[in-house]
């Protein structure tokens, strides 16, 4: 008896000290400190086909910075090139946007914005803007999630050079002309996506960065970041955010498991499942959700970042891949690999 307990006690400490898992919840690993690993084949896919798909990147491309392959919530392949490895951060670009949404949805749980459909005008009390037409005053915060806010924003190396170049980041873009009436039009907005992080603020009170340490990063596990601000000190709501490829994984786990981490309801499954439906068509065969692209050919969302960051999601293969790269000009190549070299290697449920 007094062997068996021994036993159990070893075991419990070996686990507890080995840094790999945390503590699971109704059978599900929750990879807060770190992400377990296996074969392919230990979670349905074929490791050679993976390998070969290796060999072909690093030989013909896409020319990416990392590749990360998560089933079942374990890594099955992760693979990192010029120079950069796990610990290592990389620039989100509007891989941001993703994170704004869920802390846009964290803020509706907690009660500090009623609903998608509060004016955009109630969070700037008091303030004037340019342009402020009845349109610009009909635009909620649904608008800004779907990019359908009606601002003339155009996402060009000039409208971000006339942004940096502003002291007041949310005049300036709150002072656009409205293109089109809220709602009528999908146009993608970085701009738009930043008004986010000033809402957020405005609502909770709280500086952007500190209400997602508080209520998503340590929730997650997430402690290596950086996150641009503007000139008045907001966190950057459009892109901006440095991440680990493995806790950008995270995000896409989370979104996995309805929102939920270790137990605990982090944002709404009701949050997830409108955030990943396709509310608006995009460009081509994706549409958009709040702040998340929808892949309807493979039932995927995926969070996009300039460049080449993905976090791209397959609910149904409980599947999660992301990427990062320095220079890709968009994501076809990734996607690409993704149709033709990653799922086709799924062998089981």
């Amino acid at each position: 008896m007094i062997r068996s307990i021994f036993i159990a006690l070893l075991c419990f400490a070996i686990t507890a000290c080995s840094g790999t898992s945390s503590p699971p919840s109704g059978g599900i690993y929750w990879p807060t400190r770190d992400w377990r690993s296996s074969s392919p084949e230990e979670q349905g896919m074929d490791g050679q086909a993976l390998e070969v798909l290796l060999a072909s990147i690093k030989q013909a491309g896409p020319d990416l910075d990392s590749l990360l392959v998560i089933r079942h919530g374990t890594i099955v392949s992760e693979t990192y090139f010029h120079g950069y490895n796990q610990k290592k951060i990389h620039q989100q670009y509007s891989i941001t946007k993703s994170f704004i949404a869920t802390l846009v949805g964290i803020a509706i749980d907690q009660g500090l914005i009623e609903d998608t459909h509060r004016l955009v005008m109630d969070f700037f009390p008091g303030a004037e803007f340019k342009n402020l037409d009845e349109d610009k005053r009909l635009m909620t915060l649904e608008h800004l999630l779907t990019m359908t806010s009606g601002l003339d924003w155009e996402d060009t190396d000039p409208a971000f050079a006339a942004l940096y170049g502003s002291e007041d980041w949310v005049s300036y873009i709150m002072g656009l002309p409205e293109r089109t009436a809220p709602g009528a039009q999908f146009n993608y907005c970085s701009g738009c996506s930043h008004l986010l992080s000033a809402i957020l603020q405005s609502a909770s009170g709280m500086n952007t960065q500190e209400f997602a340490e508080q209520t998503l990063f340590t929730p997650l596990g997430i402690t290596s970041y950086d996150w641009e601000t503007d000139p008045a000190g907001t966190p950057i709501g459009g892109w901006g955010l440095s991440l680990t490829p493995r806790d950008m994984a995270k995000l896409g786990y989370l979104y996995l498991h309805a929102g939920e981490w270790e137990g605990e309801q982090v944002v709404s499954s009701a949050w997830i499942e409108r955030a990943t439906q396709k509310l608006v068509q995009a460009e081509g065969e994706l549409g958009y959700g709040y702040q998340w692209w929808i892949y309807p050919r493979f039932g995927a969302y995926t969070a996009l970042g300039k460049e080449g960051q993905t976090i791209f999601v397959v609910p149904q293969e409980d599947l999660i891949v992301v990427t990062t790269a320095s220079s890709q000009p968009n994501h076809d190549a990734i996607f690409d690999l993704i149709e033709n070299g990653i799922l086709p290697a799924i062998q089981e449920p």
